[in-house]
């Protein structure tokens, strides 16, 4: 989606980016491990492919990612107390690109795939073509991926997820507005039914941090050895992320890497 090809998020935690060109070459090195590409469920792509899916994600009408990095240095201001402040103003911060999530400060990425949710296709069926996705229900399905084993258990996915939400939240008519647009002319009325996590049932930690996120876990392992961890109170009812200590949506700046380029 194009919606966030313009904004970047920051928490004293982790900052979360656009997927763009410029992290494609790491992307790719994360990719040769077999390891995580199996718990991805990736294909292992030619470096070209990987751009090309690039363009892709960032066209497709049914697809949100962001690249998870390192905070940004100073994000996070502390009073005299000790206690840390969340009233700096959003406008304090742009986020350079290229620099601010240059790829040694790339730690993985968070991502939202819609679809139908699959109860509709009886429904659906029994139109008899009349109507065909008019007020149709969505499912979200969240996943989040960590890449370096040394990133791992430090909390970064959790803090990822969490400010991911709170952005889904605050956008959710418009990231709607969109799959529609994208999916069919004729599409009508439609809203996010549930969001979803997909889980190997042999990581804990996954389990663990979608559980402290207010998911909850539906029916059996699949045939994949997958569990399903659902969401259907979102946007919750209480504001999403209250515990979330300055959460800023920032402007994503890349006038200095086409400086460079025109530069060279």
């Amino acid at each position: 989606m194009r919606l966030n090809e313009d904004i970047a998020i920051s928490t004293p935690k982790i900052l979360l980016v656009p997927y763009d060109a410029h992290h494609v070459g790491q992307y790719h090195k994360w990719m040769q491990d077999e390891a995580l590409r199996e718990a991805t469920a990736s294909d292992l792509l030619t470096l070209d492919e990987e751009y090309e899916n690039q363009l892709s994600w960032r066209a497709a009408h049914d697809k949100l990612t962001f690249i998870v990095c390192q905070p940004v240095s100073g994000t996070a201001t502390t009073t005299e107390t000790g206690i840390e402040n969340a009233d700096v103003p959003s406008a304090a911060l742009t986020i350079r690109a290229g620099e601010d999530d240059a790829p040694p400060r790339m730690v993985g990425d968070v991502n939202l795939f819609l679809t139908p949710c699959d109860d509709d296709d009886e429904e659906n069926d029994e139109s008899n073509g009349q109507n065909d996705l008019l007020d149709l229900e969505l499912q979200g399905e969240i996943d989040i991926m960590i890449a370096a084993p040394g990133n791992r258990g430090k909390g970064l996915g959790e803090a990822a997820v969490r400010a991911f939400l709170r952005f889904l939240a605050g956008h959710l008519n418009a990231i709607v507005g969109d799959y529609v647009r994208g999916a069919s002319p004729s599409l009508g009325d439609a809203r996010l039914k549930r969001l979803v996590a997909k889980i190997n049932a042999d990581n804990a930690g996954s389990i663990r941090l979608f559980g402290n996120l207010g998911f909850h876990r539906i029916g059996d392992p699949n045939y994949f050895n997958e569990i399903s961890m659902v969401l259907l109170d979102f946007p919750p009812t209480a504001e999403l992320g209250a515990d979330l200590v300055e959460y800023r949506e920032c402007p994503y700046d890349r006038s200095r890497r086409k400086m460079k380029k025109h530069d060279n």
